[in-house]
């Protein structure tokens, strides 16, 4: 990945992406969405009788699809009971552990920095990965074949200065396209459009492809699509962060144990999903129709499964590269991230299950005495 630059901003247009930003997320602007909260717990309490657990009705966030449909996550927390939330915009569910009805979400790192560095460093910490990759240029083949005939043409992101936004500008600024961030005109046009409506927009050719996450993606290549670009590829060791679980310091502090108890429900979740594929793939879609009434067609789920890699490693050093390149997008004035993760919890969990450890990448809490 290229250094990024670091231009000055001017104030009227520091204003208007700040607010932009606040909008970023994977998903639509909806509001939250209350799920009945899960059954089965059973035996001791620990610090706090509940816990709210918040994520997205998205194959990115298949840690929390499948440790909340299989139960892996309260059978850790005993007689504590898991309350679940979904969302489908990354600001709503920061709004919502501000707020303290949500205590520990699964979100994506745009959102994440934000949260963390709107609140000044108060509110929230990032406490493990949950997945990495799951995002993927798909292009119209009878009008783009190679990756040079994307200058003049019209590429969908999901929202302006996005995780996927980010990423497209940085590609194309590295090819050395002129592209306006804030209005997404240019060499490209980058047109923001929500990812439920993507699939729309490139039937009726609206938009000649788009750089998305998954399923998006899956569901164009359904269409008869082309992936032209596996995000993978423009990353050392093909990973990078997708997805984070982030939990309110307020919380953390006053039920360190309940925490921990969640971590470890996720690990052993990610260690069931990477064993057992096919059944964790099923559990998934599941999951997903129980939450928004529909499945995902056969097609979409097999391609967009095997993209998509959950993991505990938080992989700090990428989420620290994208908030670079959202500095050199002129995105976003150079953030502070000192202290943003704290991974004592999970290396706790990790070391009980003799698992390797993951470090922070000069981010975690120590970086600032805290």
């Amino acid at each position: 990945m290229r250094p990024p630059r670091r231009p000055r901003l001017t104030t009227a247009l520091g204003l208007l992406l700040v607010a932009a930003l606040t909008s970023c997320g994977y998903g639509s602007r909806a509001a939250e969405v209350p799920d009945a909260a899960p059954v089965g717990a059973a035996g001791e309490k620990l610090s706090a009788g509940s816990v709210t657990l918040g994520y997205f009705p998205n194959l990115t966030h298949a840690t929390a699809l499948v440790g909340v449909r299989e139960g892996l996550i309260q059978r850790e927390l005993g007689g504590t009971v898991l309350k679940t939330t979904t969302f489908n915009a990354g600001p709503a569910e920061i709004e919502a552990l501000n707020a303290g009805s949500v205590d520990i979400g699964f979100i994506g790192p745009s959102p994440a920095v934000n949260g963390y560095v709107k609140s000044k460093g108060r509110n929230l910490r990032i406490v493990s990965g949950a997945a990495s990759g799951g995002v993927r240029l798909v292009v119209n083949p009878d009008k783009i074949k190679t990756l040079d005939d994307l200058k003049g043409k019209r590429i969908a992101t999901p929202q302006l200065g996005n995780t996927q936004d980010v990423a497209f500008l940085d590609w194309i600024s590295a090819r050395g396209w002129k592209v306006d961030a804030a209005s997404g005109k240019g060499d490209v046009s980058v047109v923001r459009t929500t990812n439920t409506i993507t699939p729309d927009a490139y039937r009726s050719g609206s938009v000649d492809g788009a750089w998305v996450p998954e399923p998006t993606a899956s569901k164009l290549v359904a269409q008869g699509g082309t992936v032209l670009l596996d995000e993978r590829d423009l990353w050392p060791g093909g990973t990078f962060v997708i997805t984070n679980v982030v939990v309110s310091q307020k919380f953390l502090r006053a039920h360190r144990d309940v925490v921990e108890a969640v971590l470890r429900g996720t690990v052993k979740t990610n260690e069931w999903i990477n064993a057992h594929q096919d059944q964790a793939k099923s559990s998934a879609n599941a999951a997903l129709k129980t939450l928004s009434g529909r499945e995902l067609e056969p097609a979409v789920l097999n391609g967009a499964w095997p993209g998509i890699l959950v993991t505990d490693d938080p992989l700090a050093a990428t989420l620290k590269t994208q908030s670079d390149h959202a500095v050199a997008a002129g995105l976003l004035e150079e953030p502070d991230l000192n202290g943003i993760y704290d991974l004592g919890p999970l290396n706790e969990v990790l070391g009980s299950l003799r698992k390797p450890t993951v470090d922070a990448a000069g981010l975690g809490t120590d970086a600032r005495g805290r």
